[in-house]
């Protein structure tokens, strides 16, 4: 049901290599049906404000249906092979996405928002 994940995506090797495999082992094949992002590429990481300012961005995606980019995107590590929303809006349904965030000293969290249906 997922169609969108907001990664903690930090563009550093052992993160982003991660990330992908984790995102693998949880969705299997329908990994390669959804489209992630890193909205990090354009707001910076803002640390403790990280998580809520994602979580507002992931949840007007779900209602807008605009996929933000990862911009300045432009060399992919070959482990990172799914769909990353390279540098353009992607225009497309979302019913439900996930947000990714993971802090030092295991503060971590997987947020699952939805979109509204009246």
């Amino acid at each position: 049901d997922v169609d969108y994940i907001n990664a903690h995506g930090t563009s550093t090797p052992a993160n982003d290599v991660n990330e992908t495999l984790a995102v693998k082992a949880v969705f299997g094949d329908a990994a390669r049906d959804l489209v992630m992002g890193s909205t990090k590429s354009m707001t910076g990481h803002l640390l403790g404000a990280a998580g809520g300012v994602e979580a507002i961005i992931t949840a007007l995606v779900t209602r807008h249906g605009r996929i933000p980019p990862t911009i300045n995107f432009e060399t992919p590590d070959p482990a990172c092979d799914l769909d990353y929303a390279h540098n353009e809006v992607r225009e497309r349904p979302v019913r439900a996405a996930l947000t990714n965030s993971f802090g030092f000293g295991g503060h971590n969290v997987c947020l699952a928002i939805r979109r509204w249906e009246d």
